[in-house]
């Protein structure tokens, strides 16, 4: 199959969208290492990045550059590290999953999901979770409403 720029556009590439700290958002595609755009709005974002992509996806063919296809290092991730830790946390963390009658490694692995938000469970973690993604929802909404104050002006 002859892998041309129709269908590199054609391929499923995963977007990150996220507010930008002066307004707008920053628009993504992690699987193509530096393209990325800047738009005052969602529709605008997502179009911006489309064109982004467009103009890697030919600079990287003009320069036979190897173009990743989407998710191809999610192959890479054996699922197994070695993280070196102070004796002292080594020890909490073993008698805390002692306490939870669990294994360090599935403590651990609890606990890293725990954080990143891939599980909330009780009450606590839940209200923490809960209360982040509020605040991050209530501040970008103010952002919003001074931008568009802003231009009424």
């Amino acid at each position: 199959m002859n892998k041309d720029l129709d269908y590199f556009l054609s391929l499923p590439y995963s977007i990150v969208l996220y507010p930008a700290d002066e307004g707008g958002y920053v628009v993504q595609m992690p699987d193509l290492p530096g393209c990325l755009s800047q738009a005052e709005s969602l529709p605008e974002a997502l179009e911006m990045i489309k064109d982004a992509q467009a103009a890697w996806l030919e600079t990287a063919l003009g320069n036979g550059l190897v173009i990743p296809e989407p998710g191809q290092d999610k192959e890479t991730y054996s699922g197994k590290f070695n993280l070196r830790v102070p004796k002292s946390l080594h020890r909490l963390l073993s008698e805390k999953a002692r306490e939870d009658n669990v294994s360090l490694n599935q403590y651990i692995n609890y606990q890293l999901s725990l954080a990143l938000g891939h599980i909330e469970t009780g009450s606590r973690e839940r209200t923490l979770s809960e209360n982040r993604t509020k605040y991050k929802a209530r501040k970008l909404s103010d952002k919003l409403k001074r931008r568009d104050a802003d231009k009424e002006r």
